[in-house]
């Protein structure tokens, strides 16, 4: 797992910032006065149960879910007060990687990638496509991956190539929509270990929607734990799992949570108590 910057923290301002926030469709409350911060390098986890809006929060922040209230400040700038053009600007520091990946099927992977390098960064066709390659490398696919289509590829190589083209823009923040969903143990492991990397080597910020607890071990620094409408509890992994709460009992405590720490304490050689 990462070092945790947690005690950098106090010092830092929140690259974003949450509050209030509230969502609802219809008589549907699914947030009510939530507040949350995430900060400049750091992986933030976000789990919840079924229902709990985890998805919904991403959107929001995104701009693809517009709240029924509140305020989603980034980068110190408010968005919910931006017009749509001046809010695009902004957008366009994100990366986002949906569930499922959302590539179009009708495009090769380099085709996919070059897509917003064309229509945002204004590159010439075989500049955008030279430059998705390159994006596709970093995520560890194979050259001959560029010209398949995404019906040709495996589950994580979807996976992968969805998330080369979340890092096309050069983004400042990445939102992973449960990235391993899908994936067997061993491409899931795989696929956690190449986001700690590239967070690392490139300075990404993280919000990292899962219900992964091998994801949260493995990957973040903080943990925000959605319940009651609102941020249940946002801290270290260890004092979250501490929490007294009954559904947070039961996830990091049940059977596949004292797995996951048990698989966690092998990678690090501490022993398990």
């Amino acid at each position: 797992m990462k070092a945790s910057r947690q005690s950098q923290h106090s010092s830092t301002s929140p690259i974003i910032q949450v509050r209030g926030l509230c969502n609802q469709f219809g008589s549907l409350v699914i947030h009510e006065d939530l507040d949350l911060d995430l900060f400049p390098g750091e992986i933030l986890g976000v789990v919840g149960g079924s229902g709990t809006g985890k998805s919904v929060l991403l959107r929001s922040i995104v701009g693809l879910q517009a709240p029924s209230s509140g305020h989603i400040q980034v980068f110190g700038v408010d968005l919910t007060e931006l017009s749509e053009p001046e809010r695009s600007v902004y957008e366009q520091r994100f990366g986002v990687l949906f569930q499922g990946g959302a590539l179009f099927t009708s495009l090769t992977l380099e085709q996919n990638i070059s897509l917003p390098l064309i229509e945002h960064a204004k590159l010439s066709r075989p500049d955008a496509i030279e430059l998705a390659r390159m994006k596709l490398a970093l995520t560890g696919l194979p050259p001959e991956a560029a010209v398949k289509f995404p019906a040709e590829l495996s589950g994580g190589m979807v996976k992968r190539a969805a998330l080369a083209r979340a890092l096309a823009l050069d983004p400042e923040i990445l939102f992973l929509d449960e990235p391993t969903a899908g994936l067997d143990p061993i491409g899931a492991a795989a696929f956690d270990e190449l986001i700690v990397t590239l967070s690392n080597a490139l300075g990404l910020t993280v919000f990292l929607v899962t219900h992964d607890l091998d994801t949260l071990y493995a990957s973040c620094d903080r943990v925000a734990v959605l319940s009651q409408k609102k941020v249940l509890v946002a801290d270290t992994l260890e004092h979250v799992a501490e929490t007294n709460d009954d559904w947070i009992k039961q996830y990091f405590h049940g059977p596949r949570g004292r797995a996951a720490i048990a698989a966690k304490h092998r990678l690090t050689g501490q022993e398990s108590h």
